[in-house]
């Protein structure tokens, strides 16, 4: 899951570079978005390295006296879609008072504005003006619009003074960050293995065979188990995405290097999610050099691929297996004849011909086909929300294989 964090210019803000830090260890992937007061005490520059990612400092990127682009005028509408939580801490007085009252002068306030994700607040203060009428009115605001507010702890402040305003723990934050989210750690004690992208088969040094895989919908069944609490174990053919936070990468290319790096990696696993799309056949011969132009006609001579799935599912004594089978039709009749053919829990089928569906996209559409025959097809949904489905598919199989139901 993703998280904007918004750091507002307080002596606090120091603290945010160790709570960047927490959140990672829970899973979150992270990105950073500093008002001008909060680059008085840090510079981006830390955040970026933390992060991994840009830091947002200004509502536009173009150098001063330079017009701004399209891109970056809209930033802020892009990172308002793609978050799955806006978190301020430390929120001073004063950003408290602009979210209350709906002025949009920045990026950070622009981004509350534009949101629909959970909005956490974690405020910073000296006492007096935490203590202050307008502050609680405020935050009374703010709450009636369902922002959780994380409440400061009480001690010694900057200013001299002691009593309630200090920056709340890190535990605190991520306790109401989790409580935000509906945050649910039902795979904690889980490894979770997960095969994602295409596999490439080379021909000679310059061309190989392959599929159109992105990867997308084996890295958010990544991206959602750890989120989820599970150890998890990312096989992967080559993909332009970026390893999920928390994850565990195998890089691969070819099938023959997915089957083995599966085969070191499977027996820690307890859930196996086998997502990626591996090529069925390779060449025969890989040819040294450059294969010239020269005849008319060229064959190629073509030999099957290892079945990992097949492989795995055989020796998968208590560990669950979630097959992926991409069709152009006739999709319950191919899903159910591989799951007859394979001894796997669950075939996640989808009809990469339909729209909005399969690969270069974002969303997908799929029937989940359990081995205990309760089929149930699900409408488009992002792929994050696919793979919370299969997961909870998942779940449910091994809790009613536990049952001996």
């Amino acid at each position: 899951m993703r998280i904007a964090l918004g750091v507002t210019g307080g002596v606090a803000a120091y603290k945010a570079a160790e709570l960047v830090r927490r959140l990672q260890q829970e899973k979150f992937d992270v990105e950073v978005v500093m008002t001008r007061g909060a680059e008085e005490f840090l510079r981006p520059l830390t955040f970026a390295a933390l992060t991994g990612h840009k830091v947002i400092t200004a509502m536009f990127a173009a150098a001063p006296g330079e017009p701004a682009n399209v891109e970056s005028a809209i930033e802020h509408i892009a990172v308002a879609q793609r978050i799955d939580l806006l978190l301020v801490a430390p929120a001073t007085a004063g950003v408290l008072a602009k979210l209350a009252a709906g002025i949009a002068d920045d990026f950070l306030t622009t981004l509350y504005l534009a949101t629909k994700a959970p909005v956490v607040v974690a405020p910073a203060m000296n006492i007096n003006m935490w203590e202050h009428p307008a502050t609680r009115e405020n935050l009374g605001r703010l709450r009636a619009r369902g922002v959780r507010v994380v409440d400061p702890d009480e001690g010694y402040l900057a200013c001299g003074m002691t009593g309630a305003g200090r920056l709340a723990s890190h535990e605190a934050i991520l306790e109401a960050v989790r409580g935000a989210l509906n945050f649910v750690r039902d795979l904690a004690g889980e490894v979770v293995l997960v095969t994602a992208g295409p596999t490439c088969e080379d021909i000679d040094p310059v061309r190989y065979l392959t599929n159109r895989s992105s990867g997308r919908m084996g890295y958010a069944v990544a991206e959602a188990a750890a989120a989820r609490g599970a150890s998890v174990i990312l096989v992967s053919g080559p993909t332009a995405l970026p390893t999920p936070a928390g994850v565990e990468l195998v890089p691969v290319r070819s099938a023959e290097q997915m089957a083995r790096a599966v085969g070191k990696h499977v027996d820690r696993a307890t859930i196996v999610v086998m997502a990626a799309a591996v090529a069925d056949y390779r060449p025969v011969h890989k040819h040294a050099q450059k294969m010239k132009r020269g005849a008319p006609d060229l064959s190629l001579q073509l030999e099957m691929t290892p079945d990992i799935l097949a492989a795995v599912a055989a020796e998968k004594g208590r560990r669950i297996v979630v097959g992926f089978a991409a069709e152009t039709e006739r999709l319950a009749e191919h899903a159910r004849r591989k799951l007859a053919a394979k001894p796997v829990d669950l075939i996640v089928a989808n009809d990469v011909s339909h729209h909005g569906a399969g690969f270069d996209v974002d969303t997908n559409v799929v029937t989940l086909f359990p081995r205990d025959g309760r089929e149930k097809a699900l409408p488009a949904l992002s792929k994050r929300e696919v793979a919370e489905r299969v997961l909870d598919e998942a779940l449910r199989l091994k809790s009613g294989a536990r049952n001996g139901s």
